[in-house]
Order: C-alpha cells, then structure tokens, then sequence
C-alpha cells in the first residue's frame, strides 16, 4: 500500500478517508494522491463551453488547492501527499487516475445509502467498489487502530486470490482475522460440516493469529453486519465480483449493500 488514492469532495467522509490513508502510508512510508474531480454542467454551445471551462476551471482549482493545504497542513505533516485537480466524470476519472499513477490502493469516503436511493441511484463509492481494478477501502470514520479483521468466507469456493490478498492485509495491520461463514436459510449447512470446512481452510492458508466462526443470520449481509458489530470490527474484507448492467440489478452485491450499512471501513477486491 505505497500509492494510495483518494477521491476528495472537501466533505466530511472524504476528510475521514484521507485521515485513514494518512495511517496507512505513516506505515507503509508511502505517498497519497488526493484528487478532486470537477464535473462541469452540460453546455451546448462550444464558444461558451470554453469561455466557461477556463474561467469555471481556474476558480474551482484555486479553491481546491486551498482547501488541499488545509487539509494537509491539519492532517498529514510528515506525510508524502502529491494534489490533483481534474475536469470530468468521478467515477471515469478515478478509474483512469488510478491506473495512470499505478496506484494499488483508492480509499474513498461514504455516507452511505439507504432506502430508494440505494436501489435506484447508489452512492459513488458503491460505484466505485464494483468497478475499480485494485483494492477499494470505503471508510466512514477512521478507526483509532486496525486489531480486528473480518473476513467473511465461504470455504467451499476457490478463494486462494482473495485469501492471499487479506493475509497481506492482515499482515500489515497485525491485526486479528476473524474467518466467519454466515449461515442463512438458503445456505444452510450443518455446524460440524461448517466448522471442519473452516479448519481445512485455514490450515491450506496457514492463517495465524485467526478465529474462525459460524454466525446464524437470516441473509449473508445482515449475519456480517451483526457479526462485526459483536467483535467490534475495525476493518470489513470482502470480495466484490463487480456485476454491471442487469446482472448486479438481478444479483446485487453483498460487499457492497455492507459498504452502505456498515459503519467501520470496507476493504473490497474485485474478483474477475
């Protein structure tokens, strides 16, 4: 986690995200690019579109370069942090920002979303976590400290990209890896059958410092929410498939329905 990226709208979530990828690249001594994304409002006319863009640009980058110090002088002294300021689509731009810069990491804020907005509409970082190539983490509140990771799993699935990627998370942090297997009605599997499939898992991976747990719950979504919130999750890990189109409408997503009702931060990876 050397270069981390992190979309910055000046508002709280993003201060939040930028706190947290503060942390991590105090540990790592790695460098933050902070990147503001103006968006401009649909101009048919060509002349006024560049009259406008030029004059529109230039007092939306002033502003955001002061807010950036700001942001920097209060939060990151120490801390390596390059800014950018760049015309177009959020979501398009992070993408290509990211791979521009070879970034392995985006951390992003997010409030959230509820209600029909989410089934409608979604939050960008929602959007964010079903497209972006690297590891996306959503962050809320920046926790005090990284102990406790919980990974939701399930064993019977090939899992070996994924495991190796939160071993390395885990590493980082030093941190605890709670392994939890939600049990649902429409994924029920005895206890024993469970707990034995958690062992061999664990022991292929050679997990160390890891709980591992079977957690009854009426869908996979709220069995990760309850669980977390019992051991008091510091930091969620999940695998994302990243469905577009009718696909994510008719599937939907469990890492990201948890990104938007979870309050610790969300490490998600893509999984092609």
């Amino acid at each position: 986690m050397k270069k981390i990226l992190v979309p910055c709208d000046f508002s709280e979530p993003s201060v939040q995200a930028f706190r947290f990828a503060v942390d991590i690249a105090s540990q790592s001594r790695g460098e933050i690019h902070l990147l503001n994304v103006v968006e401009l409002p649909v101009l048919y006319n060509e002349a006024v579109v560049m009259s406008f863009e030029q004059a529109y640009f230039k007092e939306m980058k002033d502003n955001a370069e002061k807010n950036f110090r700001k942001m920097i002088e209060k939060w990151a002294e120490g801390t390596k942090v390059k800014t950018m300021v760049q015309f177009g689509g959020l979501l398009k731009t992070v993408r290509d920002t990211a791979k521009e810069i070879k970034a392995d990491l985006v951390v992003v804020g997010t409030h959230g979303a509820t209600g029909l907005k989410e089934y409608t509409i979604g939050s960008n970082t929602e959007k964010l976590v079903r497209t972006v190539e690297i590891p996306v983490i959503a962050v809320k509140r920046v926790p005090k400290e990284v102990k406790n990771i919980v990974f939701p799993t399930r064993p019977d699935l090939d899992q070996e990209e994924l495991t190796m990627k939160v071993k390395e998370l885990q590493n980082f942090f030093k941190a605890t890896m709670h392994v939890l297997f939600v049990n649902t009605p429409a994924l029920f599997k005895p206890d024993q059958v469970t707990k034995a499939a958690l062992a061999d898992f664990a022991k292929r991976f050679m997990l160390k410092n890891v709980t591992l747990n079977v957690y009854n719950d009426i869908d996979e979504e709220q069995g990760i929410i309850n669980f977390s919130r019992e051991v008091k999750a510091d930091l969620v890990a999940m695998r994302t498939h990243g469905r577009r189109g009718l696909a994510h409408l008719a599937t939907g997503s469990i890492a990201e329905d948890v990104v938007n009702h979870i309050e610790c931060p969300i490490w998600t990876y893509k999984i092609k």
